[in-house]
């Protein structure tokens, strides 16, 4: 196990990502078409808007990335602890200079939770520069960087929907799970290792590649808090409105007891620890209390730790006694919502402007899947948890969202075009948009992404419909709105 060295290391991560050596990153959750149609998103939005409303682009200033104000001194410590080891940078055995985490491979996506959930802050999602790039190559690694993969684009996990036949050809066979981008063979602490990288160029060529990015985990702890009978209200409200514009949604379910799952593109995960110790197996390939085994089925020589590699420090006192994944779900649990704010967006808006596209949100309805708020429950962690108005703009169910945007992944009661709406708090700083990062700076930011909300078979068809009816200063107003989110 990893030596547990306080809050200090969020300064050594921030220095070791910006010597750009080994800087990988906890990939967890997002989900797209393959490499084709995503190009073609991006070519057909080029330049389409010249004459439209735009993306002010990221909005400036810090929001997000604190700890909730109403926490004990140890509890605080408990966060603190948990935010270091999310930073931390994984080696294989531990032992490589500067990574001193344990566990990393024998497949992975990434090196460190914070690396990937970086933008604005440690917590978010994808930062400006992409630390797959060098996590390929770090400690002599020897992977090829997938073509998907760019400097300037999202962190990216790949998925192959179906399985192949014998003969290399594509089968009906479903597959939807994970397959890591890099292989610890070539790196100077996993001698011997000889593992390859899966085919991503034949994947692409049979249109058997989609892809997810990383989920901000601000105020995660509420999403958590917010009790069944309010989801199931709120879902039941406005029922003959949202039946003329075909929004229907359910809630995903967890497949042992049966209540609602609430974290991951497709709402696949039920809490915190879940989420996290599922991250830390597939995204990294630490294996953990929660997920004991390795993936991949590698062979002997690429194995070099017993197993679990992380587990219950037992031997430790106070905050270092959890394992790294219960430690990982305190810091995402104490982590404030972002807040938003009317200051920072490019172009400085006015206030009315923003007002005036907070009314817009509403009068076309992008709150009947958007809820605003939601009202938590009683909580025994702490009052800022308990009984709050969680402003995350989510209903937190999933919906089909068309052929446009569908994987043909299906993961529980989530199937090949439905996700869950996503928690808009703390848009205004992000980057990439929708599961698989295709609305980006480059090609429309946030105008790509709601227009792509509206293909066949998209329950927010509708809604969209509205939007386009908008005047243009209409949507600017609207896009103002969201950049102060």
């Amino acid at each position: 196990m990893r030596a547990k060295e306080g809050s200090s290391k969020v300064g050594k991560f921030l220095a070791h990502a910006a010597l750009s050596t080994g800087v990988a990153f906890l990939i967890s959750g997002l989900v797209t078409r393959d490499v084709g149609s995503a190009a073609r998103v991006r070519s057909a939005g080029q330049g389409s808007d010249t004459q439209d409303a735009q993306d002010p682009g990221v909005r400036t200033g810090s929001s997000a990335g604190s700890p909730l104000a109403t926490l004990s001194g140890d509890q605080l410590q408990f966060f603190q602890d948990g935010q270091s080891r999310f930073v931390e940078v994984d080696s294989v055995s531990g032992t490589a200079p500067a990574e001193s985490g344990t566990g990393l491979g024998p497949t992975f996506n990434s090196n460190s939770c914070g690396s990937c959930h970086a933008q604005p802050a440690i917590g978010g999602t994808s930062p400006s520069v992409n630390p797959q790039i060098a996590a390929a190559s770090d400690y002599g690694a020897t992977n090829a960087v997938p073509s998907f993969v760019t400097a300037d684009g999202p962190v990216r996990e790949a998925r192959f929907p179906f399985l192949l036949n014998a003969d290399g050809s594509l089968s009906r066979t479903r597959d939807g799970g994970v397959h890591d981008l890099f292989t610890i063979a070539g790196r100077s602490d996993a001698p011997n290792c000889g593992m390859e990288q899966p085919n991503f160029a034949l994947m692409q060529q049979l249109d058997n590649l989609i892809f997810r990015i990383p989920t901000p985990v601000f105020g995660a702890g509420l999403i958590e808090n917010i009790s069944e009978a309010t989801i199931y209200a709120n879902m039941a409200s406005n029922a003959t409105l949202k039946q003329s514009l075909g929004i229907s949604g359910h809630p995903n379910l967890s497949g042992n007891d049966g209540t609602i799952t609430r974290f991951g593109w497709k709402a696949q995960n039920k809490s915190l620890e879940v989420f996290a110790g599922e991250a830390y197996n597939v995204e990294m390939g630490v294996t953990n209390e929660l997920f004991p085994e390795e993936r991949s089925r590698p062979p002997t020589s690429c194995l070099f730790n017993p197993t679990p590699e992380d587990s219950t420090n037992f031997p430790a006192s106070g905050s270092a006694i959890p394992s790294d994944v219960a430690a990982f779900s305190n810091f995402m649990r104490f982590l404030a919502p972002p807040s938003p704010s009317a200051t920072g967006i490019p172009g400085n808006p006015s206030a009315q402007s923003i007002a005036n596209g907070r009314a817009l949100f509403s009068r076309i309805r992008c709150d009947l899947c958007h809820t605003p708020a939601l009202q938590t429950a009683p909580s025994s962690f702490t009052p800022a948890l308990s009984n709050q108005n969680a402003a995350l703009l989510s209903d937190l169910l999933v919906h089909h969202m068309g052929s446009g945007l569908a994987d043909n992944v299906s993961q529980g009661a989530a199937g090949p075009d439905e996700f869950r709406t996503a928690p808009l708090w703390g848009l205004g700083q992000r980057l990439f948009f929708l599961h698989d990062g295709r609305a980006t700076p480059a090609n429309g930011g946030l105008v790509t992404a709601i227009r792509a909300h509206s293909s066949p078979g998209s329950e927010a068809t509708g809604v969209i419909n509205l939007f386009q009816q908008l005047s243009k200063q209409q949507k600017q107003d609207l896009l103002n709105f969201l950049r102060s989110l």
